[in-house]
């Protein structure tokens, strides 16, 4: 049931993070004014405001030891700071699923990040479902209309890659001692202590030329509650659970998502070849998840 759940948990996140390049694609085409910094500090605001008072209350908030303070703020800087800079602004100049077929790419580099740093074996099976849901995302692309887009916004998107790794790695060094609620919180309130006097600095007249209308705030509400919290708290619960390497398989599965949302609100049409790309990706994460054992409990059941 553990495992069930852990499965579900990550589906969700992946399903929150390929909805989110559909939203914030719709921002900045809805919000003329709308900048890079202004979007993630908004984002980041919502999900502190909201997350750190409610685990306050239910008695939740662990306190950080002295000897962790160092990795929760790497981690911050790595995520939500530098990745949602490179990410938000390869949004900004792509297609949003064009945006999350880069990301998807992730777990191809988290298990040789994890092989170099930890020295955790790369798995035959893991690499050949990884192979097959990268073919699968090739698939989606057939057509090369997308591939016209910026290549800056391509090689923003590249660094959210490299970054993303560089997140997972730091994660492994606090996951099993903090609760994944715990950690979320915290990375999202540093990097809103880092992101707000940026945003002030060099975007903030923009601030007033925003329209604050109805769909922008439901927007930002649903980046910052959905994308930066929750899909957060269930990717760590899952890091914890089914280790780095085989929780980071699922990201293969955002284009899925982000083309659905795509189609669904008309950002995008109906093409069966991503249809066909987005059946071969989901097989990819079934049969990478095959070849991954799951972590066992460490001392306190975790």
């Amino acid at each position: 049931m553990k495992k069930t759940l852990t499965y579900i948990l990550l589906t969700l996140s992946t399903a929150f993070w390929g909805i989110s390049f559909i939203m914030t694609k719709e921002l900045f085409n809805t919000e003329a004014d709308m900048t890079v910094t202004i979007l993630i500090t908004f984002r980041l605001a919502i999900a502190t405001l909201v997350f750190i008072p409610t685990l306050a209350m239910m008695g939740k908030l662990q306190r950080v030891r002295r000897e962790d303070i160092k990795w929760f703020l790497l981690l911050a800087l790595a995520e939500p700071f530098i990745y949602n800079l490179c990410e938000t602004s390869g949004v900004q100049l792509v297609s949003g699923s064009l945006a999350s077929v880069v990301i998807a790419t992730i777990p191809l580099f988290v298990p040789f990040g994890m092989a170099i740093a930890y020295k955790e074996r790369l798995n035959t099976v893991l690499l050949v479902g990884v192979a097959l849901s990268l073919a699968g995302i090739g698939v989606m692309l057939i057509g090369g209309e997308e591939l016209a887009g910026s290549w800056q916004g391509l090689l923003f998107l590249a660094g959210a890659v490299v970054i993303a790794v560089v997140y997972t790695l730091i994660l492994v060094k606090i996951v099993d001692h903090y609760h994944p609620m715990t950690i979320t919180a915290y990375q999202n309130f540093i990097g809103l202590v880092y992101y707000l006097p940026l945003m002030l600095a060099t975007d903030g007249s923009h601030l007033p030329l925003l329209s604050y209308s109805p769909k922008m705030l439901l927007l930002l509400l649903l980046l910052g509650v959905c994308c930066s919290t929750l899909a957060y708290v269930f990717y760590n619960y899952g890091v914890r659970q089914l280790g780095a390497s085989a929780a980071c398989i699922f990201n293969n599965a955002i284009p899925v998502f982000s083309l659905i949302a795509a189609i669904a609100i008309g950002q995008e049409h109906f093409m069966i070849w991503k249809v066909v790309g987005a059946a071969i990706v989901i097989s990819g994460v079934l049969i990478a998840q095959r070849g991954v054992p799951s972590r066992k409990p460490d001392s306190n059941g975790r």
